[in-house]
C-alpha cells in the first residue's frame, strides 16, 4: 500500500486516511436521498434512484482513488441533477431514458476532452466571470426548487410565483429544518448536513405521524433497479435538438468539474494531480448514464476529508466503500421526507451565491453577460438556456466595442454552438 499510495511522501498514515474517508462519507451521505428525490421527478423510481446514486458514487470514488491517488470524492452533482430532471426531462420533453443517453454522450465528450490537450484549451478560453455566474445561477435554481418542493412557493396563473400554505405542517417543518441546517453548518458540526436530515426527519415523523407505515426492513430488491440500469435510449438520435442539448449538458459538466478540481488541487498543493483527477471524473460521468443517474462531479465536500488529513486515494476509496455499505440501509433512507431534503437544497444554493463577489462589477463587458446568466437560469428553469445567453453575449459585446482580440477562438465556437441550439430549438 505504501508503494501505491505513497503515504510517507504525502505525510499521512493509513489511520489518517481511513478516518478522513469516514468523515468525508458523513459529509456527502445526504446525496443518496437528495439525488434520488430529484430523479423521482424525472420518472426514475425512488429505490432505483437510491441504488443508482450509491453505485455511481462507489464506482466514481474507487476510480478516482486508484487513478489519481487524491482524496477527492465523486458523487452525482447538485445542479446537474436539476438540469437532468427539470430542464431536459420536464421542460425539454425528453424521457428519462433519453436523458441518460445524454449523460452517456456527455461522458464520451468529457473523456475526449480530459484525455487530450482540449481540457487546457477550454479551461483557458472561458472567462472566470462566466464560470462564477453558472455556479450562482444554479444556486438560485436550487433555492427555488427547495422552496417549491416544500410548498412554500408555487407557480400561479396570475403571478410568476405565489406563496403556498404557510400553515401546512410540511412548510412549518421545512422552516424549522432550514434553521437547524444553517446553525449546524455555521457551527461546523461534523456531518452537519446528514445530521440535519436525521433531526428534521424525526421531527416530521413526530408531527405528521404515519411515515413508518408500510416500511420494511428487508434487503432491497434489485428488480426495480434493473429496469433503470443500462436503459439508455437512442430514439431521438435523429433529432438535432437532442445532440445540441447533449453538447450543452457536456459543457456544463466539464466547466463545473474543471473549476472544482482546480480548487481542491490548490488546497492539496498538488496541481499536477488535476489532469488524472479530471480523467477519472470523465470516466465516472460516462458510467452515470449506465448506472441510471444524473452526472457526477467532484464534490465540494471533499474539502472536509482534506481538512481531516486525507492526502491520498485511500480516503476516496474508503468513502466509496461506505457508499456501497449504504445499500443495507435503503429501507431507512426511503422514509426521509421532502421537508428534510428541501433545507439542504436551499442551503447549498445559498452557499453557491457567495461566488458573486468574484464577478468584476466595475467592468460591464464582464458583469452584464454574467448577471444575465445568473438571472435567466432560474427564470427559464433551464441551466443550458441561461448559459447560452451569457456565452453568446460575452464575445458579441467584446467584439462590438473593439475588444474582440481578448476572446479566445474556442469561446467563439462555443457561442456559435449555443446560438445554433437556440435557432434550431425555438425557430424551427
Amino acid at each position: 500500500m505504501e508503494r501505491f499510495f505513497k503515504f510517507n511522501q504525502y505525510d499521512t498514515t493509513i489511520a489518517k486516511e481511513v478516518s478522513a474517508g469516514l468523515i468525508s462519507y458523513i459529509t456527502v451521505a445526504y446525496i443518496i436521498i437528495v439525488n434520488a428525490t430529484i430523479l423521482v421527478e424525472a420518472g426514475i423510481p425512488m429505490e432505483a434512484g437510491i441504488i443508482a446514486t450509491i453505485l455511481t458514487s462507489f464506482f466514481g470514488c474507487l476510480v478516482l482513488g486508484l487513478w489519481s491517488n487524491t482524496p477527492l470524492l465523486i458523487i452525482p452533482g447538485m445542479g446537474l441533477n436539476a438540469m437532468f430532471t427539470y430542464t431536459i426531462v420536464q421542460s425539454g420533453g425528453f424521457t428519462w431514458q433519453e436523458a441518460l443517453t445524454m449523460v452517456f454522450i456527455s461522458g464520451l465528450i468529457f473523456i475526449v476532452i480530459a484525455f487530450t490537450p482540449m481540457a487546457k484549451v477550454i479551461t483557458s478560453s472561458i472567462p472566470n466571470s462566466l464560470k462564477e455566474a453558472i455556479t450562482i445561477g444554479i444556486g438560485i435554481l436550487l433555492i427555488f426548487i427547495g422552496f417549491e418542493n416544500a410548498g412554500i412557493i408555487s407557480k400561479s396563473e396570475h403571478t410568476l410565483l405565489a406563496i403556498g400554505d404557510l400553515s401546512s405542517p410540511t412548510v412549518i417543518i421545512t422552516f424549522i429544518g432550514l434553521i437547524i441546517t444553517i446553525i449546524l453548518f455555521i457551527k461546523n458540526v461534523p456531518g452537519n448536513l446528514l445530521l440535519s436530515i436525521i433531526i428534521t426527519s424525526i421531527l416530521s415523523i413526530w408531527l405528521e405521524g404515519d411515515t413508518f407505515k408500510g416500511m420494511s426492513l428487508s434487503m432491497p430488491s434489485f428488480h426495480e433497479y434493473f429496469g433503470v440500469f443500462g436503459q439508455i435510449s437512442w430514439g431521438q438520435a435523429g433529432n438535432i435538438v437532442f445532440w445540441l442539448t447533449s453538447i450543452s449538458f457536456a459543457m456544463v459538466i466539464v466547466f463545473e468539474n474543471i473549476g472544482l478540481i482546480h480548487g481542491h488541487s490548490k488546497m492539496l498543493n498538488r496541481p499536477e494531480s488535476s489532469k488524472k483527477s479530471l480523467q477519472a471524473t470523465a470516466v465516472s460521468v460516462l458510467s452515470s448514464g449506465i448506472f441510471g443517474t444524473s452526472p457526477t462531479v467532484v464534490s465540494v465536500e471533499a474539502a472536509a476529508g482534506i481538512t481531516a488529513g486525507g492526502r491520498t486515494g485511500l480516503t476516496s476509496m474508503v468513502t466509496g466503500f461506505m457508499f456501497l455499505i449504504s445499500i443495507l440501509f435503503i429501507p431507512v433512507i426511503k422514509i426521509v421526507p421532502a421537508s428534510a431534503v428541501s433545507p439542504i437544497l436551499i442551503l447549498i444554493g445559498l452557499l453557491m451565491l457567495q461566488n458573486v463577489v468574484h464577478i468584476p462589477m466595475d467592468d460591464l463587458t464582464e458583469s452584464i453577460p454574467a448577471l444575465l446568466i445568473i438571472v435567466l437560469i432560474p427564470l427559464t428553469y433551464s441551466i443550458a438556456d441561461g448559459m447560452a445567453i451569457g456565452f453568446i453575449l460575452y464575445p458579441l459585446i467584446k467584439l462590438l466595442i473593439g475588444k474582440g482580440k481578448e476572446i479566445h477562438p474556442a469561446l467563439y465556437m462555443i457561442a456559435i454552438l449555443f446560438f445554433s441550439n437556440f435557432v434550431i430549438q425555438y425557430v424551427f
